[in-house]
């Protein structure tokens, strides 16, 4: 091959290059301009004024629609989540509000790599306080008087239905600013023994309303655990196995959940349940997908929880009582929460 001949073909491999990256800078700017504008046919939102108390039943959420409000908090009527939604301007990952707090679990984008925080939310959504989350927020809760926030975020991998993952759990007091940066740090018995393991993972905390009683999920040696909490002794004790990202009712009698079940593929391998905490009985949910979310509870009848859809999240509801069906009631929307 003569110098030519090389020369005229590193001169066409460097065109090539130069075309390929140059169709891959206009691609992704395609993408950034589609995704600022609201497609056909999608929910109608528009600026304005959201509380997270004082304004009559509202439901809460991440709006998913594409377009300018992309990613913020939305409200919309409690009974018509599908109705119109006012855009708050602040975006959440994960969201959660109970009287009148919120917690807003935000990604920090830099140039090198994203990082993550947890911001408190007062009424007005605005920032009381903030803590540094050390990975990728997955779930997110207050307790039902406003006192206490918990988040879990995974510090390896990005997902739950398999097993090489690790997650860190914390509670935060949003009167003290005291941070229990993970439940880790809490002593934890299991079948009435103290118990500790090099493997042991929490996520998922969901509050009662007497602001020291907590739920959450544990996992060690491959089982998961419904453990109860105790934020004035700073223990941990479990109560039943296979539960996940459980999710107490609003009469503190019953806990919902996704539970693990023979035979489902291994990327989708939970049915929701709900279990009675009095008796240990476990109610099978008429939803017969998987989900991969910790379910709230719309009122002591109703369950929320969000699955894929054309926007990334829908919100759908199943009766708490194993009968009925599920139904979608809202598209493009995800971590919902009923505020009055």
């Amino acid at each position: 091959m003569t110098l030519r001949s090389r020369v005229l073909i590193l001169v066409s491999a460097l065109v090539v290059l130069v075309a390929v990256a140059a169709a891959s800078v206009l691609h992704a700017a395609a993408r950034a301009d589609r995704r600022e504008q609201a497609g056909p046919g999608g929910p109608r939102i528009a600026a304005g004024r959201l509380a997270l108390a004082g304004g009559g039943p509202r439901v809460v959420f991440r709006n998913m629609a594409w377009g300018p409000h992309r990613d913020e908090l939305v409200s919309a009527p409690a009974d018509d989540p599908s109705g119109p939604r006012t855009a708050s301007g602040v975006k959440c990952l994960r969201f959660y509000a109970a009287s009148g707090t919120g917690v807003c679990l935000q990604a920090v984008h830099g140039p090198v790599r994203d990082t993550y925080r947890a911001v408190i939310l007062d009424t007005r959504l605005k920032e009381r306080a903030r803590y540094d989350v050390p990975g990728i927020p997955s779930r997110a809760r207050v307790s039902p008087s406003g006192r206490f926030a918990a988040w879990t975020a995974f510090v390896g991998g990005d997902s739950y239905a398999g097993t090489a993952f690790s997650t860190r759990a914390a509670i935060a007091d949003t009167r003290t600013g005291r941070l229990t940066p993970t439940l880790e740090a809490y002593r934890t018995v299991k079948d009435g023994r103290p118990y500790r393991a090099a493997d042991v993972n929490f996520w998922g905390v969901t509050f009662a309303a007497d602001d020291r009683t907590f739920y959450a999920t544990m996992a060690t040696h491959g089982s998961t655990y419904l453990v109860r909490g105790d934020l004035r002794t700073r223990t941990l004790t479990t109560l039943h196995p296979n539960v996940e990202c459980p999710s107490l009712s609003p009469d503190g009698t019953r806990i919902a959940y996704k539970k693990r079940v023979k035979g489902a593929p291994e990327d989708a391998p939970w049915h929701l349940y709900v279990l009675n905490l009095s008796t240990g009985h476990e109610t099978a949910l008429a939803e017969p997908r998987s989900v991969d979310d910790q379910l709230v509870w719309r009122d002591n009848r109703t369950l929320v929880y969000a699955l894929p859809g054309d926007y990334g999240a829908d919100l759908y509801t199943v009766p708490a009582d194993g009968t009925g069906k599920a139904h979608r009631v809202a598209t493009a929307a995800v971590s919902p929460a009923y505020v009055d």
